[in-house]
């Protein structure tokens, strides 16, 4: 299927064209992704999206700009450019609210697009979210991020044995990376101009949290390499209507270390709209 499986792809009007799947009816929920090299939608959430829309919801499912088969221009990759890009997609779709589902840096736009359009989100799942320190934090603190930028800009990961290198720090237990999903980020990386990791600008939306209106569900691993589990307390302090699962064993990708949890807790959340 390819680094992001075969889906439908739609040009802005700033002429960004951004690859994603669509799949299902209902209530549209969408998966945003996070910024590891060679990261796509697919890549991310294959083993998610696909329950959602069994139980009755529309899925889309980006490729972020720079990221797996969208447009990956040579620019700045600052948060706002990429709330704009998903914003210009949800338009294109005509989706006017929807649910939105964000790990790492794909939680940091669901945060800021539900800062900028509060009407546009009815609910947030957060997982591992980017946006809650300065970015100088996270590279002094996170041996995922320090790792994952070197590697990057050494060229290490474009082969099987580099990337699968970097994924083992995504995850408590390696394991559980499979040879679909290296492949499938080695098929983007090479591809992935420098600047979408060096460029890249997230403010910290700490100060803000308290806007947030609708009911948010986080997921954290507490042993995340990536983004410190202590961002829970700060979601949870700031915010209300909030919830959040704690996992001890688990690294940054909660919803691969613990899918079945992941998806079960997710429809749970979401089925409460419905009730």
């Amino acid at each position: 299927m390819g680094a992001s499986a075969q889906g439908h792809v739609v040009t802005l009007a700033d002429g960004l064209q951004l690859h994603y799947q669509d799949v299902g009816t209902g209530e549209a929920v969408v998966f945003i992704h996070g910024s590891g090299p060679g990261a796509s939608g697919h890549s991310n959430f294959k083993q998610n999206y696909p329950a959602f829309a069994a139980a009755g919801y529309r899925v889309i499912v980006p490729d972020l700009p720079g990221y797996g088969a969208s447009s990956k221009p040579q620019t700045v990759y600052s948060l706002d450019f990429f709330v704009s890009a998903l914003s210009g997609l949800l338009d294109a779709l005509d989706i006017q609210r929807c649910v939105l589902v964000g790990n790492s840096l794909g939680g940091a736009i669901a945060i800021k697009l539900a800062l900028d359009q509060p009407g546009r989100v009815s609910r947030l799942v957060l997982m591992a979210p980017g946006g809650l320190m300065d970015k100088e934090q996270y590279y002094l603190q996170m041996e995922g991020i320090q790792k994952m930028g070197a590697a990057f800009a050494n060229g290490d990961l474009n082969d099987a044995a580099g990337m699968r290198r970097l994924l083992s720090l995504q995850l408590f237990d390696p394991a559980l990376i499979s040879d679909e999903t290296v492949a499938e980020r080695v098929a983007v990386v090479g591809q992935q101009p420098a600047c979408v990791l060096t460029s890249m600008q997230v403010p910290n939306l700490t100060s803000r949290l308290p806007e947030l209106q609708c009911p948010i569900l986080g997921f954290w691993g507490i042993n995340d390499k990536f983004c410190p589990a202590s961002g829970a307390q700060t979601l949870l302090a700031a915010c209300r209507r909030i919830r959040f699962v704690l996992l001890s064993e688990c690294g940054h990708w909660v919803m691969v270390e613990h899918r079945e949890l992941f998806n079960r807790e997710c429809l749970a959340f979401l089925g409460e709209a419905r009730a």
